[in-house]
């Protein structure tokens, strides 16, 4: 009985155990694409959360018997809960399967894009990166001048005096905002310990470096300790796997619906969607812009 025989290739299918006289395979890294913005953007348009990609997580860990998952990372950031929560269910597939996990960051992995890069157990980037952000930031508008100039007058009720925090119709109070920082403390110091505690040693500056909300290109992130070497998935899989090494990728199954009526849907269904699409893709957009991209 060979490799080619029909018999065998359907217990290794079935299995996913090679049987002695089979052929040894290539070993195979699957590449997982986490792009774009962290969080929901809204009910038309969504950013990277947990509910989204768990199941592609699910597949890269078991899909093939990998050596490794490969995550390949291009994102501004955004929710900080997002981060964690999908940061953290990499990290437990990868201690459950023992599998070990490489991240790459392309164009950014800046803000809650590091922190989903820091769930790996090595970082990579290319020399041009931009990566770090490490902070947690607010930005909002005030419109209580333009009311008054249009005789406008807000009235809101609330059950207490914090219920209307922040309303961006009224003036700014320094309450609020000292509210608004200690919030901001909270969240920060969990990315800051999620950063301690998967780069440890590795680091290279004190925290008032590292800390203070700045990007760096990979070359400077790698001299920070932040990242561990500048490389694409290929090149790195390749010196540590070898040069048989198979990159599989590993990516989201649209709904059946969708594969079978892509246009599925009203005229007013498909101009809403168009409308809330375009005011998240504006949303997306100031994200990346903070990092001139």
């Amino acid at each position: 009985m060979t490799y080619d025989d029909p018999v065998t290739r359907a217990r290794t299918w079935l299995t996913g155990v090679r049987l002695p006289w089979s052929r040894p395979s290539a070993p195979r890294v699957n590449v997982v694409r986490l792009a774009g913005a962290i969080g929901g953007l809204g009910p038309m348009r969504r950013g990277l959360t947990l509910a989204g990609v768990e199941p592609v997580l699910e597949r890269a860990f078991g899909a093939g018997h990998p050596v490794a998952v490969a995550l390949v990372i291009n994102s501004p950031g955004g929710s900080a809960v997002q981060s964690a929560l999908i940061a953290g269910r990499i990290r437990a597939l990868a201690d459950e399967r023992k599998v070990p996990v490489f991240a790459f960051a392309e164009d950014v992995a800046a803000s809650g894009g590091y922190w989903l890069a820091s769930a790996a157990d090595e970082i990579h980037a290319d020399a041009s990166s931009i990566v770090g952000s490490i902070g947690v930031i607010a930005a909002g508008f005030g419109f209580q001048g333009a009311l008054e100039r249009l005789g406008v007058e807000r009235r809101l009720h609330a059950t207490g005096p914090r219920k209307g925090m922040l309303d961006p119709f009224r003036p700014e109070s320094d309450a609020d905002v000292a509210r608004l920082r200690a919030l901001q403390d909270d969240i920060f110091a969990s990315f800051k310990a999620q950063v301690r505690a998967r780069r440890g040693a590795k680091l290279k500056a004190d925290d008032a470096v590292l800390f203070d909300g700045g990007v760096w290109t990979g070359r400077e992130a790698l001299a920070l300790g932040l990242i561990d070497g500048l490389g694409d998935p290929r090149t790195v899989m390749r010196v540590r796997f070898g040069d048989k090494v198979r990159l599989r990728s590993v990516g989201a199954r649209p709904s059946r619906l969708r594969r079978i009526m892509p246009w599925a849907g009203s005229a007013e269904d498909r101009a809403a969607a168009w409308t809330l699409g375009t005011l998240a893709a504006v949303e997306e957009w100031a994200l990346w812009r903070r990092f001139g991209l």
